[in-house]
């Protein structure tokens, strides 16, 4: 198996303090992630002064008032905050990535030379952006919350004609709700868009802990992208589901070996197993004392370890053999 991408996802849990941004940089590079993820976006730029929060915005923000136009107003990041946080990742060895939301951001993007594009489930009916991010990036993720088949079909079909080949393409499941219900996660639904599409498959997770997001790894995810927080207790829409720092590096921790446990997919006995081999398997034994000139039968025979004789595989072979020599109790049969 390939190595999996791991996506830390910071997004938005900066609270639009660069120094939080930084510290949130830090801690996925201890971690051993691949990317720490940002967000870019004009607040103006993608939501009206009518756009309402959503339930868990609402309740993680602790402010029933603001509307969801002032909340991303707080959480702006400008050109220069991405131009400190990509010095500071090529600082601590970390691949820098963000989440463009609109339009103007996709250049903002581009202009900063970021090669890798992440479409937010959000944006999967949103042609023009589609088209946008097709023709600005060399590969692209696409995350496909609260998609059905035949949308995300569209929007690949969007991308591919915009240019995209869909070797340059990544589809991401994910549940867009925050956190989300276990028994709505549906990893299955990953495995049916690799197969429909012909398209390298991952996960967006957004459910508490770590089970899934490894679970999903082991179903043969290529991208996994999990949420991360220096403490979920902080104020912010997307604190309370995201994993802390500790818990980030558990998760990394269990999808490499994840990765090594699974292999090449050749069954062989493995290096470790060959020392095993003939302690653990069975050889066909004298069931008692047998005398030179008789005949092996099932009642005079027993099969046990060690296994340095012959096999019990070749217990029809050796019934009906007369005896070359004297056998003792346990000993091992020759022919």
């Amino acid at each position: 198996m390939n190595r999996v991408i791991i996506i830390a996802e910071a997004g938005v849990n900066h609270n639009g303090d660069i120094e939080l941004a930084k510290q949130l940089i830090d801690a996925a590079a201890k971690a051993d992630v691949d990317y720490v993820k940002f967000q870019t976006f004009k607040a103006g730029k993608i939501a009206t002064k009518y756009s309402t929060k959503a339930d868990y915005q609402v309740k993680s923000t602790g402010n029933q008032t603001d509307s969801q136009l002032d909340m991303l107003k707080k959480l702006e990041l400008d050109i220069a905050a991405h131009e400190v946080l990509i010095a500071h990742c090529r600082l601590r060895g970390i691949q820098f990535l963000s989440t463009p939301f609109d339009l103007d951001s996709i250049d903002l993007l581009r202009s900063l030379d970021i090669t890798l594009g992440k479409i937010p489930s959000g944006e999967i009916t949103n042609l023009p952006y589609l088209r946008k991010m097709a023709e600005n990036f060399e590969q692209l993720i696409l995350s496909t919350g609260m998609a059905d088949i035949e949308e995300v079909n569209a929007a690949l079909e969007v991308l591919q004609k915009s240019g995209k080949s869909l070797q340059d393409i990544t589809v991401l499941h994910c549940t867009s709700e925050y956190p989300s219900p276990i028994e709505e996660v549906n990893l299955k639904a990953m495995l049916e868009m690799g197969r429909q599409f012909k398209v390298a498959i991952g996960y967006s997770d957004h459910t508490l802990g770590i089970e899934i997001p490894v679970a999903a790894a082991a179903l043969g995810a290529t991208v996994i992208e999990k949420h991360f927080t220096l403490d979920k207790k902080m104020d912010g829409p997307d604190h309370a589901a995201s994993l802390e720092p500790a818990e980030l590096t558990a998760m990394v921790s269990a999808i490499r070996n994840i990765e090594k446990a699974l292999g090449n997919g050749i069954k062989t006995p493995t290096p470790s197993e060959q020392k095993n081999k003939m302690l653990a398997r069975k050889s066909i034994v004298a069931a008692g004392p047998i005398l030179k000139g008789e005949t092996f039968t099932a009642d005079n025979l027993a099969t046990k370890r060690p296994g340095t004789g012959i096999s019990p595989m070749r217990w029809d072979e050796v019934i009906g053999k007369v005896a070359r020599k004297d056998f003792d109790e346990d000993e091992l049969i020759t022919l």
